[in-house]
């Protein structure tokens, strides 16, 4: 029986979609803002076009921060201007800064020192000048300089009152018969001032015009001169009281409360000087007032520092005991009985646990947050805002010496101004009410911070040249300060006369003892002594024979340079003689330096007396007897001593040495 077989159905198979081919995206670039279909036409690309708007976009805001700078004027009171303070703030905060910050003070203190000086006076006539040098000196001006610049480089705003004082009948008349005034005698109005003090600028306000070309400036009072002015004490509380307004007046006198009190500053009393003001500005800006924010910036870091500083005490114990949950977990109970044993201060500092106890302390990293490397950006902004060229470090020389120069054409330029707009206008004021023809022109002595070696050479060679007097020479090297043509005139007049009356005489000129109590009377010198030479009038050679002697001797002696040469060889061995004999007589190996000196003094002895070839010869005789034996030689030695001022042993080398004249 055949078994019947299942008949397979046929399996249909479906052919599979065929998957697009997708070509591979090229790289789009951050600058490229086209399709690629733009540049491979031929090919089909697929990525869509875009664009970098960070590559393209133009900030509106790229000097935000120097639009959000502060300016200290306020000129209206819209959105326009965003500034939060004021030239008063500005100043009040410089100050604030000298008072708090050190290296804000020690560089105006700097400034300060290094830009007064002497001050002279040239133009005026002697009693002019000596008249105002005499009224500053009582003013005491070099003290007013201190306080003057200390305010122009602090603050930038120099506001000087005047006080005046009349002049008595008496005092007048001096002053007209020492120094010259044309003032008539009976002038009861003669006004001179007494004294210049500086206002604080904090205090001031202006009203004026558009351009503030001549303002009118006020003074606030304070507190404390605002109960002067209610209870008045002095004349000067009552003559502020009279210059207020009527109202202010009965206001003060009610007693009522007050905001601000003003009264206008006389314009013929007040100078006022300015730090680099423009036309259009009320007011100078300080010239500390950039640095400001970099010292508050600071301040804060020194202030997070400290806090820090006080926190590394503050050590922190991590205990951490137990376990994960699958590994045992952590029992409650042993984690409250160790925060009671840290607890109790009574139990010390011993901790028994087993091996799932760990302990450690955690200590802060306070190495890396009081890194001084913070401070360097500051610390160099803050020195460039100040030039401040003493506190920085590191420099080159070449830098060092143009900063220098930069810091002295500064200081220069402050002294111009304190010269030009305070100092020449008040001079010039004060000598035209004391009547007097011409006034002079104050200067500074320069400012030198360079090597003057070399300027003193110059000035030490127009010394012996006579250019300049000794005294205006040493004035010279002193301050570097040369006289005017006047000055050196009259200099030159004085040095005359007293070089006639033999003063200032070079001592190579100068004769000997017996020549100068000849020349002089009654101590002083006469005329300079005649150099040797020819005779004046002498066109031609003297016929006679004529002695000549070495410059600087009055006698006829000449001496030979080769037998001084050999009498001083001789002169040692007679010394040397005389000790041998006298050890020999005393037995002794070696002289004492005390028996040396009297061997020496018994050699001088016997070349006084005797002449060279008899030097060895007779020194026994003086040895034993050590006196003058031949007076004639002794004084012929000793003439020669007298003349060239030499002692008795180099005269007898001489006295031996001379070249007989023929």
């Amino acid at each position: 029986m055949k078994k019947e077989t299942a008949k397979k159905t046929p399996v249909k198979r479906t052919r599979a979609a065929a998957k697009p081919k997708v070509e591979p995206a090229e790289p789009l670039m951050v600058s490229t803002a086209v399709s690629n279909s733009d540049i491979y036409p031929d090919q089909n690309s697929r990525t869509r076009t875009r664009s970098n708007k960070s590559a393209s976009i133009l900030r509106t805001d790229r000097f935000k921060n120097i639009e959000d700078g502060l300016i200290p004027f306020k000129y209206t009171k819209d959105s326009s201007n965003t500034s939060g303070i004021t030239v008063r703030d500005a100043v009040i905060l410089c100050q604030k800064a000298y008072y708090n910050f050190a290296i804000f003070r020690n560089t105006i203190d700097l400034m300060t020192e290094f830009t007064s000086g002497n001050i002279y006076f040239t133009g005026g006539s002697k009693k002019v000048n000596k008249f105002i040098e005499a009224f500053f000196d009582k003013i005491n001006l070099n003290d007013f300089q201190n306080k003057f610049y200390r305010e122009y480089f602090r603050s930038g705003n120099v506001f000087v009152y005047r006080f005046d004082s009349k002049i008595n009948q008496e005092d007048f008349k001096r002053i007209n018969q020492t120094f010259g005034s044309s003032l008539l005698a009976d002038d009861n109005d003669l006004i001179v001032p007494s004294r210049y003090i500086t206002l604080n600028p904090s205090d001031i306000q202006l009203t004026g015009n558009v351009t503030f070309v001549n303002p009118t400036y006020f003074k606030v009072l304070t507190d404390y001169e605002l109960e002067r002015v209610r209870n008045p004490r002095t004349e000067e509380d009552h003559q502020v009281l009279e210059s207020l307004d009527p109202e202010t007046k009965q206001a003060l006198k009610k007693g009522k409360r007050m905001g601000s009190v003003r009264i206008p500053l006389p314009l013929d009393k007040v100078s006022a000087v300015f730090y680099k003001k423009q036309d259009y500005e009320p007011f100078a800006v300080p010239m500390g007032f950039p640095i400001l924010e970099d010292l508050n910036w600071k301040a804060e870091m020194k202030k997070m520092d400290m806090a820090i500083a006080r926190t590394m005490q503050q050590s922190i114990l991590l205990v951490t005991m137990g376990d994960a949950p699958e590994r045992g977990g952590i029992n409650q109970r042993n984690l409250l009985a160790m925060q009671k044993l840290f607890q109790n201060e009574s139990v010390g500092r011993v901790l028994i646990a087993d091996y799932t106890t760990k302990a450690e302390f955690v200590v802060p990293k306070i190495a890396d947050l009081l890194d001084p490397r913070k401070y360097q950006i500051v610390n160099e902004d803050i020195q460039v805002g100040l030039n401040n060229i003493l506190t920085s470090g590191g420099e080159k020389y070449a830098n060092m010496q143009i900063k220098i120069s930069v810091f002295v054409e500064r200081l220069r330029q402050a002294r111009q101004i304190f010269l030009h707009e305070f100092l020449k206008p008040e001079i010039k004021r004060i000598c035209k009410s004391l009547g007097f023809k011409n006034y002079p022109i104050p200067n500074y002595e320069d400012i030198d911070l360079d090597d003057s070696s070399t300027a003193d050479r110059v000035y030490t060679r127009l010394i012996e040249l006579g250019v300049l007097t000794p005294e205006e020479g040493l004035e010279a090297i002193k301050t570097g300060r040369l006289p005017t043509r006047q000055e050196s005139l009259d200099s030159q007049k004085e040095y005359s006369d007293l070089k006639d009356e033999g003063f200032y005489e070079p001592i190579v000129l100068r004769r000997d003892n017996s020549t100068q109590e000849e020349n002089s009377k009654n101590g002083e010198y006469k005329h300079a002594p005649k150099e040797g030479g020819r005779p004046e009038g002498i066109s031609t050679p003297l016929e006679e024979k004529r002695d000549s002697a070495p410059i600087g001797l009055e006698g006829k002696q000449s001496f030979s340079l080769s037998q001084v040469k050999d009498n001083m060889i001789q002169a040692n061995k007679l010394e040397d003689h005389i000790r041998k004999l006298l050890r020999k007589k005393f037995s002794k190996r070696a002289l004492t330096k005390q028996q040396k000196e009297v061997a020496f003094d018994i050699s001088k002895i016997v070349m006084a007396n005797e002449d060279k070839k008899d030097w060895i010869k007779k020194s026994q005789t003086y040895i034993n007897k050590p006196v003058d034996t031949n007076h004639e030689m002794v004084e012929a030695t000793q003439s020669i001593a007298y003349e060239h001022q030499l002692d008795d042993w180099l005269a007898s080398i001489l006295r031996e040495s001379k070249i007989e004249n023929e």
